[in-house]
């Protein structure tokens, strides 16, 4: 097969390497634009342009594909290297970019999409972020054959995962990406074969996964106990779950739930212990044993290495609520 691939982060790259080692013909990788990163802020490749130029495969970086848009002149390029590239299907998967029906349509086979969750529940752009949020117990990966809506198209192969009590988006991200890059690359398959089975999308269960904001990360410590563990793993590794002490904000990376027997009638925000076990805080149901934490502009570090640098006392109050 042909295969235009349309992709950006770490997610997409994985399975770009997994159709380029099937055998799949690559002739054109659309990406989204270097951006600056790191603390120099320079430009820096995304992680599907960095595998594509390894593979010495030309790369379009357009700003739209709108070709009615801000910018007409990216798109009419774009549009070109698709026309060139005479490819049997486009392969998309976190690219970035919404794709007008022009692209859509371009490839014989269309545009087959590695969504990462169970559709029609965490439509949009941050499902895997939303699932662990939400304590969903699985969650997976779709192949779905592209349409104009957000997420709307017909489902052909499904991937299911378990979401454990531990993990955290970095960690489910890359379950997922492997799990995706081995479904397109059957998809492809399938598709060589004329035997892909589009299903429609139930019609009930329909949620949406909107993007992550940084101001989300603020915990409040009225909620259970429980609530916030999943956020904090839902976080990680962004934009990270962050608390404020004495107008210094500290990060929490880890942390684990105990049960509301635990809860002492101190209010939500308490240090109830600090010790090498970790830093207990009363929250609105339950208690919180944070297990690693960071100050601004310091690492990461476990409670026992974050407490010598950085000593809690009993009774001490995080602000309760954001802002």
């Amino acid at each position: 097969m042909r295969v235009i691939f349309a992709g950006t982060p770490e997610f997409a790259a994985v399975a770009l390497a997994q159709i380029l080692a099937a055998g799949h013909e690559v002739p054109l990788v659309l990406t989204q634009p270097d951006r600056p990163a790191g603390r120099g802020m320079k430009l820096q490749a995304s992680a599907v342009k960095q595998l594509a130029l390894q593979h010495h495969i030309p790369v379009a970086q357009p700003m739209s594909l709108r070709l009615d848009g801000k910018y007409p002149d990216d798109a009419a390029q774009a549009q070109a290297a698709i026309a060139a590239a005479n490819a049997d299907v486009m392969v998309v998967a976190a690219y970035g970019l919404i794709l007008p029906q022009w692209t859509l349509s371009a490839p014989r086979l269309g545009c087959l999409n590695i969504h990462a969750s169970l559709l029609p529940r965490w439509r949009g752009a941050a499902p895997i972020h939303r699932a662990i949020e939400a304590g969903d117990a699985q969650t997976g990966v779709v192949i779905m054959q592209m349409d104009a809506g957000l997420d709307t198209g017909d489902m052909l192969l499904t991937g299911v995962r378990d979401i454990d009590a531990q993990d955290t988006t970095a960690t489910l991200h890359d379950r997922l990406a492997d799990l995706g890059g081995a479904l397109v690359v059957q998809a492809l398959n399938d598709a060589q074969a004329g035997q892909l089975k589009p299903v429609k999308q139930p019609l009930e269960g329909i949620t949406y996964a909107h993007k992550i904001e940084k101001a989300e990360a603020a915990v409040d410590w009225r909620e259970a106990a429980t609530t916030i563990d999943r956020r904090v793993r839902a976080f990680h590794p962004f934009p990270a779950a962050a608390a404020q002490l004495n107008g210094e904000v500290i990060k929490l990376w880890r942390a684990v739930p105990e049960p509301s027997t635990k809860a002492s009638h101190a209010g939500p925000g308490t240090v109830l212990s600090a010790d090498a076990q970790g830093v207990r805080i009363a929250c609105g149901e339950g208690v919180l044993c944070v297990t690693e934490l960071q100050r601004a502009g310091g690492k990461r570090l476990a409670a026992a290495d974050f407490l010598r640098g950085f000593p809690l006392t009993v009774g001490q109050q995080f602000d309760v609520t954001p802002g």
